[in-house]
């Protein structure tokens, strides 16, 4: 079992910057890979990107590439979303989520077993 809680989320100004935190619990963090989903109202939870167990590997989807940057820190059981140059388009629930051992498509909602409750990220133009 793991726990997620997100922070950072806020309310900041087109072309402005923030960084999420993703917290998780268990002693197993480190073996599993990570991704970062979002969801405005009215619209489907979206993949944003993820990472790989050991950190070596990220994807992004193409709204993300050039202005996200994910990354972990293990030894904290910790894994970030750096948004920088921020639209107003991305204001949604930003979610973390532990991706299930055997996975073969990184965007796959489904292919992902346990979520944060989400943090508020709010753009305004």
């Amino acid at each position: 079992q793991v726990q997620l809680v997100e922070s950072g989320g806020g309310l900041v100004q087109a072309g402005g910057s923030l960084r999420l935190s993703c917290a998780a619990s268990g002693r197993t963090f480190s073996s599993y890979a990570m991704g970062w989903f979002r969801q405005a109202p009215g619209k489907e939870r979206e993949f944003v990107g993820a990472i790989s167990w050991n950190g070596l590997s990220t994807y992004y989807t193409d709204s993300a590439k050039g202005r996200f940057t994910i990354s972990r820190d293990n030894a904290k059981n910790t894994v970030y979303l750096q948004m920088n140059s921020l639209k107003p388009e991305d204001t949604a629930v930003y979610y973390c989520a532990v991706r299930s051992r055997g996975s073969t498509s990184w965007g796959n909602r489904a292919e992902y077993a346990y979520w944060g409750q989400g943090t508020q990220v709010t753009v305004s133009s």
